[in-house]
């Protein structure tokens, strides 16, 4: 397993990984991906004493939390950084009219992840998803699929360990509906969290 001994893992985002954490509990985790992380980590290696902090905020897109990042992941001295953000940068743009463009996308996920590495964190990335829960939504690949392959460079740039969600998620589907991973296309079920953690403890080397 890449985690070491009593190291800490913060993870960043949008509601995806929100998921109705308490913002007055320092430790709470919500109740998605994060959640699950934690207690298998904990349950198969509990001497290693490994801390996670959940710090998404619902709604966020890169440039929120580019703004915040200072006080909710470098003053945190994470070891890893686990990011999942990017499907309000592209949602935004189709029921707003506010589009991110795809040079300040990747300008503002570049600062994230220079900042973080520059003091010392190893970066975990997890590309942002959707499941066309609606006709409406197939179009939004226009947008999304230009964001992922910025985010893919930027991974190999940073040498960070790369969580495939898009792909994972498509693969999916084919498996079982829609609206058992993901109920509106974005925001998964228990089932699409439990995808989530599975190929995250995967990528870091937990079978």
């Amino acid at each position: 397993m890449l985690l070491q001994r009593e190291q800490r893992v913060v993870f960043q985002g949008d509601s995806v990984t929100d998921t109705g954490r308490d913002r007055d509990d320092f430790f709470d985790l919500g109740s998605g991906y994060p959640a699950i992380v934690s207690g298998m980590i904990g349950s198969l290696f509990p001497e290693m004493r490994i801390e996670f902090l959940n710090r998404g905020v619902g709604g966020d897109r890169v440039k929120d939390l580019k703004n915040r990042w200072k006080d909710d992941c470098l003053d945190l001295s994470p070891d890893w950084v686990s990011i999942l953000i990017g499907i309000n940068d592209c949602w935004r743009f189709y029921d707003s009219d506010d589009r991110t463009e795809p040079a300040l996308f990747e300008s503002n996920y570049r600062y994230l992840l220079q900042s973080a590495a520059s003091k010392g964190a190893s970066l975990i990335i997890m590309e942002p998803f959707y499941l066309p829960a609606y006709r409406e939504m197939e179009m939004w690949t226009e947008d999304l699929g230009p964001k992922i392959q910025i985010i893919r460079r930027l991974a190999r740039e940073f040498k960070a360990v790369y969580v495939p969600l898009d792909g994972i998620f498509a693969a999916a589907a084919t498996k079982r509906e829609t609206s058992f991973w993901a109920e509106d296309g974005i925001h998964p079920t228990p089932e699409g969290h439990a995808l989530i953690a599975r190929h995250w403890l995967k990528a870091v080397g937990v079978s």
